[in-house]
């Protein structure tokens, strides 16, 4: 992926968007297809919810065109349960599944912690030791210490992604100094809910030119998500 910004959305079920991306007479089952004549990239969360297998993975990559590029979610028994702890094993299943699942259409491993997950010296050591670094690793935090000098520049010199968020009471900060920019829209003030205007979006769009990564919106709660990441496309066109 070389001076590219993929620009999608974190879903795309979602019957709000009837009648306003998708055509009235388009029947559910097709819409995933409608979506990847629109977009080249997609956030699979399901695999957050569900441990994914690599017959699965082979399906969705089987529905997409050649360039379409996945990111895809950690499972939150890694992330929220488990918070890493004894998780090697089941870490290293999660990699193998994505290598074999999603092959070149592997875009992004997504790290996502629960807001209760500050930051300490030990939990920072373990997320380093833990990764497999053959992979674009991306760490979304929700507590504000992550924001530190220290993570940064131990992020920075093991090539991971620190995530740029758009989520209540957190900085909106856009890293572009890492191996990635990767931004993800939850929606401010009402989270998955509120979208974002054409002011705020051209703000974004000038901070992504000459870089690489993936802008995902999770604003998917009503049509704000849909709206947002088209007027997004259309801009960085």
């Amino acid at each position: 992926m070389k001076n590219q910004i993929a620009i999608g959305c974190s879903s795309f079920y979602n019957s709000f968007w009837k009648n306003i991306f998708y055509p009235r007479n388009l029947p559910s089952k097709s819409w995933f297809d409608f979506y990847c004549q629109h977009f080249n990239t997609y956030e699979f969360n399901g695999s957050f919810y569900k441990f994914p297998t690599v017959r699965v993975f082979n399906n969705w990559y089987d529905k997409t065109p050649e360039s379409f590029l996945f990111s895809v979610k950690v499972p939150k028994e890694i992330t929220h349960i488990k918070k890493l702890k004894d998780c090697e094993a089941l870490l290293d299943d999660f990699y193998e599944v994505c290598k074999y699942g999603m092959k070149e259409k592997l875009g992004a491993i997504l790290f996502q912690f629960p807001p209760s997950y500050d930051f300490s010296k030990q939990k920072l050591e373990s997320l380093i030791g833990l990764l497999n670094y053959d992979f674009n690793n991306v760490i979304e935090f929700r507590h504000k210490t992550w924001w530190n000098e220290e993570v940064w520049n131990t992020f920075k010199d093991n090539n991971i992604t620190f995530c740029s968020v758009s989520y209540p009471d957190l900085p909106s900060t856009i890293f572009k100094d890492f191996p990635l920019i990767y931004v993800r829209f939850h929606g401010v003030p009402k989270l998955f809910h509120s979208g974002y205007s054409s002011e705020e979006l051209h703000k974004l769009n000038e901070e992504l030119n000459s870089k690489n990564g993936f802008v995902y919106f999770n604003n998917t709660a009503s049509e704000a998500g849909i709206l947002n990441a088209l007027e997004l496309k259309r801009m960085h066109t």
